[in-house]
């Protein structure tokens, strides 16, 4: 049984053994039978994860649409992944025997964001949305606060880069809300 992160040193463990450990910031995340460990948030990937969230949520909460949630942990195809955004339609969010939002989400998100930051590798963050999209997420974005763009991908298409005036695609479910790369950044202005 392992007991800690400094413990495994990158032996490889099962899903079970992952799911047993304690949380750590930043988060570890299971690929492959190994833990890899999520950057710390700087300022920028901050700003944009959490008025992101907050921007989507206020958009479809009223109407139950879907909900996003900041740093979940989401088990499924046998990894457990810490995306910086989950957002799930209403109906797919998983619930208790109380009819309570479960502590334990076992599926994919409908839609992954992730906030590339500086000493990331784009390929690594390419490579866990493309596994998402492979196991039932409709839509991903990888945010580049570098050069300002973001990656946009769909399952069974070819990736695209949408920068300045051009408008986000969103879940289908969300209808009139067409938020610009360039507003999006501009919320690292204050």
């Amino acid at each position: 049984m392992v007991n800690s992160i400094e413990s495994i040193d990158q032996t490889l463990i099962s899903l079970d053994e992952f799911l047993k450990l304690p949380e750590t910031k930043p988060y570890s995340e299971y690929i492959n039978g190994k833990i890899e460990q999520k950057p710390m948030p700087q300022g920028q990937h901050s700003v944009l994860q959490g008025s992101l969230a907050t921007a989507i949520n206020q958009k479809v909460l009223e109407n139950k649409i879907a909900y996003a949630f900041p740093e979940l942990r989401c088990t499924f195809g046998g990894r457990s992944l810490v995306p910086d955004i989950s957002v799930f339609t209403w109906q797919r969010i998983p619930k208790n025997e109380q009819g309570k939002i479960a502590n334990r989400f076992l599926t994919c998100p409908d839609w992954v964001i992730e906030i590339l930051s500086p000493e990331q590798s784009a390929n690594k963050v390419v490579r866990k949305i493309m596994f998402c999209l492979r196991e039932g997420t409709k839509l991903g974005w990888l945010i580049d606060t570098e050069d300002e763009s973001v990656m946009i991908l769909k399952p069974n298409q070819f990736p695209e880069i949408r920068a300045e005036k051009e408008i986000l695609p969103v879940l289908d479910e969300i209808k009139n809300w067409d938020l610009s790369v360039e507003n999006m950044f501009s919320w690292l202005s204050f």
